[in-house]
This record gives C-alpha cells, structure tokens and sequence, in this order.
C-alpha cells in the first residue's frame, strides 16, 4: 500500500490523537507485532490474552512506524514522543476492523490480479506453488505463511503495491461466511479450490457444509473470472453448481493430479459444467523417487496446444501432484509455458514443519510434519513416509488432531487402520484422540508391541531414545496444539 495519515483515517473511519508532521508522506507496510517493524510501517495496536499493543506504541515509533492505529487511550508521555518523531497516532473503534477496513479501502487500487486460494488440505503449499509459477515470469506478493484468517489476509492485500501483477491470497475458514467476508475485501478474480476434505467439521458437521464454506470463494468470482476446480475431488461438480458459475459466466479450469486423467474431456467436472477447453493441467505416470518426491508428466492445455513436460517436486508425498497441478493451471490460464512452470514447480520448497526433512547430528532423519493435521493430511504423510527410501527402521510420532467435532473418534481411527497396512517399525501416539489411532491400528492386525501411546512429550522421547540409530527416520505428526515440534527439538539436539 501507499497511503498516507489522512487516507488511512478516512478508510478506517478513525480520528487523529496526533497529527503527523509531514501530512504527504506515505505508509507502505502494516504490521501487528512491534518487533516487526519496518521504516515506514503503520503500527496496528491489537489487545491480545497475555499483552496489549498499546503498550508498545512507542517501540514501533522508534523503530519507524509513521503512523498507529490504537483503540484504548494512550499515556501522555508516548503521545509526545509520537508528536516528537512527526508519527500519526489515529483511534479507531477497533483496530482488528480498521485492519480490514483499510484493506477494503485500498483494494481499488490494485490494477494486478488477485488470486484466491482455499480448501481443506493443501492450501498454503498450493498458495506457494502458484507464487513461485507466477514469479517466473510476473511480479507477485502472497500471503505470507499460512497468514490466511481475517488479520492476514487483509495484510496480504495491503502489502500490494498498485503495479503488483497478481497477488495470492490464501483464505481459511472455521463456519459458514467467513470466506464470504474475506472475499467482500480481497475481491478475488480468479479462485481455487485445493480439495473438500474433513478438516472443520467440528464447525460445520458435514463435508456438504464444508464444501458450501469452500464454494463462497469461487460465489465471489465476477463475470468473466476463472475458477480452477479439482476435477479428481467428489465435491468437484458440488462447489462449482453451488456457486452458479455456469450461471455467472465464470469460466472454469479443472486440474487433476491423481494420475489417472487421460485427456482434456476427463476433466469436466460431473455436473455437466465442461471444464475450460483453452485452460487446464493434469499429471500422468506418477511415482515417488527414493525420498518421498513425486516425479511425473505434467500436462498443459493452453489455447491451441497442449504441452508435456517431467516434472519432479522438492516437496515429498503424492498428495502434493494434485496441489501442484492446481498451480500449473493458473499458471497456463496467465500465458505461462508447461517449461516454466515445471521449472518452478521444481524449485518450490516447503514451509516449515510440513514434510521438513531434517537430518540430525546423530545420523537419523527427522521427517517434520508437525504444523497441523487432519485425517487427509496424515494419512498421505504416512503413506509418503512409508513409501520413502530408509536404511534402517521408520519410526511415527503421531498426535491429536484437532477440530473434528463428531468425527474426532471415526477420523483418528481411519488412521490407525491405514497405519496397520504400512511397514512401519514403531508407531508412538501422544494424546487422548491419538490413542484411537493405537487402538484402530492394533484391532486392524498391527504388532501391539510396535504401537504405543503415552500422554507426555518427555515419555516420546524416552521412548525414542531407547530405540532409535543412526540411518532411522522418524515421522512427527500431529495438529500444531500438541506441541509436537518439542519432539522434533529434542530428536534433532
């Protein structure tokens, strides 16, 4: 963004405490965390659990906040200070609004397009694969992480500049509505959908619902727009009719990674809504190389051709051919080769704690996968686990997965049964809802004497510590609650 004191007032419905010195100069970034703060910053103060922003006010001014946004009075002694560096100090009713409201106002400005991307699983490696298929050829700003709730991606939007050429929002959900609101700001052009998996049915109570919640992304697109649908998903044809895009003149790109597409027509979606025949990517002769990646032959309809190109992932699991076509349809429907975006493709690494392999001081491989987990998700970390080349034995650490309401004890047992089936060593389940998985697993035919489960971090690694030799590998699994990444510290010392 590039607005100035007066502009940000008036998009938050604010009133200034302080006046900035310089009225014309202008805010190009936005942040919430005082220890983040960039020359040029506006300072958000959000009241929090365990510390209000308010209190650090005068740290995001010295450190060059040009303007903050409060909702609580200040003491008189920062407000002079403010006056002192020439920094705005505006009060709104409440800064988590003003963060959006700001967004909505600035959201004109974008000439670039904006892309959203939601679903159950896959969403923010999807969000990365497009970033980096989009920068190889555009100037692109994503989301940062998995920043994708209704302080995040309204930052995402700010941190777009005017001359942006696409921006990648990324949008999660908990109820009906949210993506919705989301929307109402991000004002998407084109959308995706990675998958309608379980993840939420806590809130939601069916996967029907959650493909509603899913569908409001692709309701938002206007006319004219694309969404990008995966055609392999069994709520495919349900998000796209739920959204009336047939109805709307929305065009519609399907992508599938399954590896059983054959051709451009498999890939209408079943509703009868034909897939965009100028736009759309599959993957055909799909396989996993000795550490998990999957190597395959990544197709692109373009208008007029349709290209065939290897491509091969740094990223582990065959689940991710499926987000990575996604990524090569949007890709092909913004004009870019099937060579260019298998190249980047290639060179797309993993967040932090999602299939991160770590190699360990003692000689065993740590494969960190510990940010968050649904049933989906952990069934493919086992599965790409187990399928990954080991010298020695394969350990799994697997927890709690959250929000899964009525499904929490049917989900977690899904998992042990399929944990049964896989060659597997030792399996160690921490947690309440993972103790199902042991017993799942054990009633399924595994060795009762290769499952365990405990209720303490200190008992995993005890656990482990008796076992564990160099040329192991060790799966850590589990929704990010659980702490998991305690585990992963400690294997990795």
């Amino acid at each position: 963004m590039k607005l100035n004191a007066k502009q940000i007032a008036h998009f938050c419905g604010g009133t200034f405490v302080v006046e900035p010195i310089d009225s014309a100069e202008l805010a190009h970034g936005i942040t919430w965390d005082s220890r983040d703060v960039k020359p040029g910053d506006v300072y958000v103060a959000i009241p929090g659990e365990r510390v209000d922003g308010h209190s650090f006010v005068a740290a995001a001014i010295r450190a060059g906040a040009v303007c903050a946004l409060i909702m609580s009075p200040l003491d008189e002694a920062t407000l002079t200070f403010a006056r002192e560096m020439g920094a705005a100090i505006i009060e709104v009713p409440n800064t988590s609004a003003a963060v959006v409201d700001l967004a909505r106002g600035w959201r004109p400005y974008i000439k670039g397009r904006v892309v959203g991307v939601t679903g159950s699983v896959g969403k923010t490696t999807t969000k990365n694969f497009i970033r980096d298929v989009l920068a190889s050829r555009y100037s692109v700003v994503a989301t940062r992480g998995n920043q994708n709730n209704e302080l995040g991606a309204p930052r995402t939007i700010l941190n777009v500049d005017p001359t942006t050429e696409y921006a990648v929002v990324e949008m999660g959900m908990q109820e009906l509505g949210e993506i919705a609101f989301l929307c109402g700001f991000v004002r998407p052009d084109w959308g995706v959908i990675s998958c309608v998996g379980e993840s939420h049915i806590e809130f939601l109570g069916s996967r029907e619902n959650i493909a509603r919640a899913k569908s409001e992304l692709f309701a938002a697109l206007p006319g004219g727009g694309m969404a990008f649908v995966n055609a392999a998903d069994d709520f495919a044809g349900f998000v796209c009719k739920n959204a009336q895009l047939e109805r709307r003149h929305v065009r519609v790109s399907a992508f599938d990674g399954s590896g059983t597409c054959e051709d451009p027509e498999a890939l209408a979606p079943l509703t009868g809504i034909e897939a965009d025949g100028h736009v759309a990517a599959w993957a055909t002769d799909v396989t996993l190389n000795d550490e998990g990646c999957p190597r395959f032959i990544l197709h692109v309809l373009r208008p007029g051709l349709v290209e065939e190109v290897p491509c091969e992932l740094v990223l582990r699991g065959l689940h991710n051919v499926s987000n990575a076509c996604a990524a090569a349809a949007v890709g092909a429907a913004a004009g870019i080769d099937a060579e260019t975006i298998a190249r980047a493709l290639a060179a797309s690494v993993p967040e932090a704690g999602r299939q991160e392999i770590i190699r360990a001081r003692a000689g065993w491989t740590i494969v960190n996968d510990a940010y968050n987990a649904s049933p989906e998700s952990m069934r493919a970390s086992l599965m790409t686990f187990a399928a990954s080349a080991c010298k020695g034995k394969r350990y799994a650490v697997l927890g709690d997965m959250g929000e899964l309401g009525d499904f929490a004890i049917p989900g977690h047992e899904s998992v042990g049964r399929l944990l049964a089936t896989l060659p597997i060593d030792f399996t160690i389940c921490i947690g309440e809802l993972a103790s199902h998985i042991a017993d799942a697993a054990i009633a399924a035919g595994a060795n009762p004497e290769a499952v365990v489960k405990v209720q303490a971090i200190s008992e995993v690694l005890g656990e482990l510590d008796i076992r564990l030799a160099p040329d192991d590998s060790v799966l850590v699994k589990a929704s990010h609650f659980m702490g998991l990444t305690r585990v992963v510290e400690g294997l990795r010392a």
